[in-house]
Protein backbone atom coordinates (compact mmCIF):
# COMPACT_ATOMS: atom_id res chain seq x y z
CA UNK A 1 0.00 0.00 0.00
CA UNK A 2 1.30 3.45 -0.89
CA UNK A 3 2.37 5.74 1.94
CA UNK A 4 -0.18 8.46 1.14
CA UNK A 5 -3.05 5.95 1.18
CA UNK A 6 -1.94 4.53 4.53
CA UNK A 7 -1.81 8.04 6.02
CA UNK A 8 -5.29 8.74 4.60
CA UNK A 9 -6.72 5.61 6.26
CA UNK A 10 -5.10 6.41 9.62
CA UNK A 11 -6.36 9.99 9.49
CA UNK A 12 -9.87 8.93 8.46
CA UNK A 13 -10.11 6.37 11.28
CA UNK A 14 -8.95 9.00 13.78
CA UNK A 15 -11.67 11.39 12.69
CA UNK A 16 -14.55 8.90 12.70
CA UNK A 17 -13.61 7.53 16.13
CA UNK A 18 -14.37 10.92 17.67
CA UNK A 19 -17.01 12.08 15.18
CA UNK A 20 -19.19 9.03 15.90
CA UNK A 21 -19.94 9.64 19.61
CA UNK A 22 -20.22 13.38 19.07
CA UNK A 23 -22.50 12.75 16.10
CA UNK A 24 -24.72 10.57 18.26
CA UNK A 25 -25.34 13.51 20.57
CA UNK A 26 -25.85 15.80 17.58
CA UNK A 27 -28.58 13.44 16.32
CA UNK A 28 -30.19 13.04 19.75
CA UNK A 29 -30.16 16.78 20.45
CA UNK A 30 -31.22 17.70 16.89
CA UNK A 31 -28.20 19.98 16.43
CA UNK A 32 -27.34 19.17 12.83
CA UNK A 33 -27.75 22.78 11.73
CA UNK A 34 -25.52 23.91 14.60
CA UNK A 35 -22.80 21.61 13.31
CA UNK A 36 -23.19 23.10 9.84
CA UNK A 37 -22.88 26.60 11.30
CA UNK A 38 -19.58 25.81 13.01
CA UNK A 39 -18.33 24.05 9.88
CA UNK A 40 -19.13 27.08 7.74
CA UNK A 41 -17.37 29.35 10.22
CA UNK A 42 -14.21 27.26 9.67
CA UNK A 43 -13.65 28.99 6.34
CA UNK A 44 -13.52 32.33 8.17
CA UNK A 45 -10.93 30.76 10.47
CA UNK A 46 -8.86 29.73 7.46
CA UNK A 47 -9.01 33.25 6.04
CA UNK A 48 -8.02 34.84 9.36
CA UNK A 49 -5.25 32.27 9.81
CA UNK A 50 -3.68 33.30 6.49
CA UNK A 51 -4.29 36.98 7.18
CA UNK A 52 -2.72 36.94 10.66
CA UNK A 53 -0.12 34.28 9.79
CA UNK A 54 -1.11 31.88 12.59
CA UNK A 55 -1.66 28.12 12.66
CA UNK A 56 -4.78 27.29 10.65
CA UNK A 57 -6.07 24.63 13.06
CA UNK A 58 -5.76 27.07 15.96
CA UNK A 59 -7.47 29.85 13.98
CA UNK A 60 -10.36 27.58 12.95
CA UNK A 61 -10.89 26.29 16.49
CA UNK A 62 -10.79 29.83 17.92
CA UNK A 63 -13.34 31.17 15.44
CA UNK A 64 -15.64 28.18 15.98
CA UNK A 65 -15.50 28.62 19.78
CA UNK A 66 -16.24 32.35 19.43
CA UNK A 67 -19.22 31.56 17.21
CA UNK A 68 -20.48 29.07 19.83
CA UNK A 69 -20.14 31.74 22.54
CA UNK A 70 -21.94 34.28 20.37
CA UNK A 71 -24.76 31.82 19.74
CA UNK A 72 -25.16 31.08 23.46
CA UNK A 73 -25.26 34.82 24.19
CA UNK A 74 -27.85 35.53 21.49
CA UNK A 75 -29.95 32.56 22.60
CA UNK A 76 -30.03 34.04 26.10
CA UNK A 77 -31.35 37.34 24.71
CA UNK A 78 -34.17 35.44 22.95
CA UNK A 79 -34.41 38.04 20.19
CA UNK A 80 -34.69 35.47 17.40
CA UNK A 81 -35.44 31.77 17.07
CA UNK A 82 -32.40 29.49 17.26
CA UNK A 83 -32.74 28.22 13.68
CA UNK A 84 -32.84 31.81 12.43
CA UNK A 85 -29.70 32.68 14.39
CA UNK A 86 -27.94 29.60 13.02
CA UNK A 87 -28.89 30.51 9.46
CA UNK A 88 -27.58 34.05 9.88
CA UNK A 89 -24.30 32.95 11.49
CA UNK A 90 -23.67 30.08 9.07
CA UNK A 91 -24.03 32.03 5.85
CA UNK A 92 -22.50 35.24 7.22
CA UNK A 93 -19.29 33.58 8.41
CA UNK A 94 -18.95 31.58 5.19
CA UNK A 95 -19.41 34.69 3.06
CA UNK A 96 -17.08 36.82 5.20
CA UNK A 97 -14.43 34.12 4.90
CA UNK A 98 -14.73 34.10 1.10
CA UNK A 99 -14.54 37.91 0.96
CA UNK A 100 -11.45 38.01 3.20
CA UNK A 101 -9.76 35.39 1.00
CA UNK A 102 -10.43 37.55 -2.05
CA UNK A 103 -8.19 40.24 -0.52
CA UNK A 104 -5.31 37.83 0.10
CA UNK A 105 -3.60 38.50 -3.21
CA UNK A 106 -0.19 37.25 -2.05
CA UNK A 107 -1.55 33.93 -0.77
CA UNK A 108 -2.68 31.12 -3.03
CA UNK A 109 -5.59 29.33 -1.35
CA UNK A 110 -6.90 25.94 -2.48
CA UNK A 111 -10.54 26.78 -1.88
CA UNK A 112 -11.87 23.46 -3.22
CA UNK A 113 -9.55 21.60 -0.88
CA UNK A 114 -10.88 23.48 2.15
CA UNK A 115 -14.50 23.06 1.07
CA UNK A 116 -14.36 19.34 0.24
CA UNK A 117 -11.15 18.18 1.90
CA UNK A 118 -8.05 16.46 0.54
CA UNK A 119 -7.45 13.39 2.68
CA UNK A 120 -4.93 11.99 0.21
CA UNK A 121 -2.63 14.96 0.92
CA UNK A 122 -2.47 14.33 4.69
CA UNK A 123 1.04 14.68 6.12
CA UNK A 124 2.66 13.16 9.20
CA UNK A 125 2.21 16.48 10.99
CA UNK A 126 -1.50 16.39 10.13
CA UNK A 127 -1.74 12.91 11.66
CA UNK A 128 -0.33 14.23 14.93
CA UNK A 129 -2.92 17.01 14.92
CA UNK A 130 -5.77 14.63 14.09
CA UNK A 131 -4.96 11.91 16.61
CA UNK A 132 -3.85 14.33 19.35
CA UNK A 133 -7.01 16.39 18.99
CA UNK A 134 -9.26 13.34 18.74
CA UNK A 135 -7.82 11.73 21.89
CA UNK A 136 -8.22 15.03 23.73
CA UNK A 137 -11.87 15.34 22.67
CA UNK A 138 -12.60 11.70 23.52
CA UNK A 139 -11.11 12.14 26.99
CA UNK A 140 -13.22 15.28 27.57
CA UNK A 141 -16.34 13.54 26.26
CA UNK A 142 -15.77 10.60 28.61
CA UNK A 143 -15.65 13.03 31.54
CA UNK A 144 -18.96 14.71 30.71
CA UNK A 145 -20.72 11.70 29.14
CA UNK A 146 -23.23 11.13 31.95
CA UNK A 147 -24.20 14.78 32.57
CA UNK A 148 -24.40 15.41 28.81
CA UNK A 149 -26.64 12.36 28.43
CA UNK A 150 -28.86 13.55 31.30
CA UNK A 151 -29.06 16.99 29.70
CA UNK A 152 -30.01 15.40 26.39
CA UNK A 153 -32.83 13.38 27.94
CA UNK A 154 -34.36 16.29 29.86
CA UNK A 155 -32.59 19.62 30.20
CA UNK A 156 -34.89 21.00 32.90
CA UNK A 157 -34.62 17.85 35.03
CA UNK A 158 -30.82 17.91 34.64
CA UNK A 159 -30.79 21.48 35.90
CA UNK A 160 -32.93 20.55 38.90
CA UNK A 161 -30.47 17.75 39.72
CA UNK A 162 -27.65 20.28 39.92
CA UNK A 163 -25.97 19.63 36.60
CA UNK A 164 -24.29 22.82 35.23
CA UNK A 165 -26.33 22.85 32.03
CA UNK A 166 -24.73 25.90 30.42
CA UNK A 167 -21.20 24.70 31.15
CA UNK A 168 -21.85 21.21 29.77
CA UNK A 169 -23.58 22.63 26.69
CA UNK A 170 -20.67 24.98 26.00
CA UNK A 171 -18.13 22.19 26.52
CA UNK A 172 -20.02 20.10 23.96
CA UNK A 173 -19.94 22.98 21.49
CA UNK A 174 -16.20 23.42 22.02
CA UNK A 175 -15.63 19.71 21.31
CA UNK A 176 -17.54 19.99 18.04
CA UNK A 177 -15.44 23.05 17.16
CA UNK A 178 -12.21 21.13 17.81
CA UNK A 179 -13.32 18.16 15.72
CA UNK A 180 -14.22 20.47 12.84
CA UNK A 181 -10.82 22.17 13.08
CA UNK A 182 -8.84 18.93 12.92
CA UNK A 183 -11.11 17.30 10.31
CA UNK A 184 -11.40 20.08 7.76
CA UNK A 185 -8.38 19.01 5.70
CA UNK A 186 -9.75 15.47 5.53
CA UNK A 187 -13.39 15.90 4.47
CA UNK A 188 -13.72 19.69 4.16
CA UNK A 189 -15.97 22.42 5.49
CA UNK A 190 -19.07 21.27 3.62
CA UNK A 191 -18.79 17.57 4.48
CA UNK A 192 -17.58 17.30 8.09
CA UNK A 193 -21.08 17.57 9.58
CA UNK A 194 -22.26 14.71 7.40
CA UNK A 195 -19.54 12.47 8.87
CA UNK A 196 -20.93 13.17 12.32
CA UNK A 197 -24.59 12.72 11.43
CA UNK A 198 -24.83 9.95 8.81
CA UNK A 199 -22.96 7.15 10.66
CA UNK A 200 -24.86 7.95 13.87
CA UNK A 201 -28.18 7.93 12.04
CA UNK A 202 -27.29 4.60 10.40
CA UNK A 203 -26.46 3.03 13.76
CA UNK A 204 -29.54 4.35 15.54
CA UNK A 205 -32.02 1.67 14.48
CA UNK A 206 -29.69 -1.16 15.57
CA UNK A 207 -28.80 0.24 19.01
CA UNK A 208 -30.44 -0.30 22.37
CA UNK A 209 -28.17 1.92 24.48
CA UNK A 210 -26.37 5.24 23.86
CA UNK A 211 -22.98 3.58 24.22
CA UNK A 212 -23.92 0.92 21.70
CA UNK A 213 -25.05 3.55 19.21
CA UNK A 214 -21.77 5.48 19.57
CA UNK A 215 -19.74 2.28 19.01
CA UNK A 216 -21.80 1.19 15.98
CA UNK A 217 -21.56 4.69 14.53
CA UNK A 218 -17.76 4.44 14.77
CA UNK A 219 -17.87 1.10 12.91
CA UNK A 220 -20.06 2.60 10.18
CA UNK A 221 -17.70 5.56 9.93
CA UNK A 222 -14.64 3.34 9.54
CA UNK A 223 -16.40 1.27 6.88
CA UNK A 224 -17.28 4.51 5.08
CA UNK A 225 -13.64 5.59 5.12
CA UNK A 226 -12.52 2.24 3.70
CA UNK A 227 -15.19 2.18 1.00
CA UNK A 228 -14.68 5.83 0.05
CA UNK A 229 -10.91 5.56 -0.24
CA UNK A 230 -11.26 2.34 -2.25
CA UNK A 231 -13.61 4.09 -4.67
CA UNK A 232 -11.18 6.99 -4.95
CA UNK A 233 -8.31 4.57 -5.65
CA UNK A 234 -10.04 2.45 -8.28
CA UNK A 235 -12.30 5.02 -9.97
CA UNK A 236 -10.34 8.24 -9.40
CA UNK A 237 -13.21 9.97 -7.59
CA UNK A 238 -12.75 12.79 -5.03
CA UNK A 239 -11.79 11.11 -1.74
CA UNK A 240 -13.75 13.27 0.74
CA UNK A 241 -17.07 13.21 -1.14
CA UNK A 242 -16.57 9.48 -1.84
CA UNK A 243 -16.38 8.80 1.90
CA UNK A 244 -19.61 10.70 2.49
CA UNK A 245 -21.34 8.87 -0.40
CA UNK A 246 -20.23 5.55 1.12
CA UNK A 247 -21.70 6.62 4.47
CA UNK A 248 -24.95 7.58 2.74
CA UNK A 249 -25.11 4.16 1.06
CA UNK A 250 -24.60 2.42 4.41
CA UNK A 251 -27.33 4.59 5.91
CA UNK A 252 -29.70 3.60 3.09
CA UNK A 253 -28.91 -0.08 3.65
CA UNK A 254 -29.52 0.31 7.38
CA UNK A 255 -32.94 1.83 6.74
CA UNK A 256 -33.90 -0.96 4.32
CA UNK A 257 -32.80 -3.55 6.87
CA UNK A 258 -34.76 -1.80 9.60
CA UNK A 259 -37.90 -1.76 7.45
CA UNK A 260 -37.61 -5.51 6.75
CA UNK A 261 -37.12 -6.22 10.43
Amino acid sequence: MDDFMLKAIIAGIGVVLVAAPLGSFVVWRRMAYFGDTLAHSALLGVALGFLLDVNLNLAIATVAVLIALLLLTLQGKRLLATDTLLGILAHSTLSIGLVVMAFLEDVRVDLVGYLFGDILAVTTNDLWWVWGGCLLVLAALALIWKPLLALTVDEELAQVEGIPVKTIRFAFMVMIALVIAISMKIVGVLLITSMMIIPAAAARCFSRTPEQMAALAAVVGMCSVGMGLSASWFWDTPAGPSIVVAAALLFSLSQLTAVRR
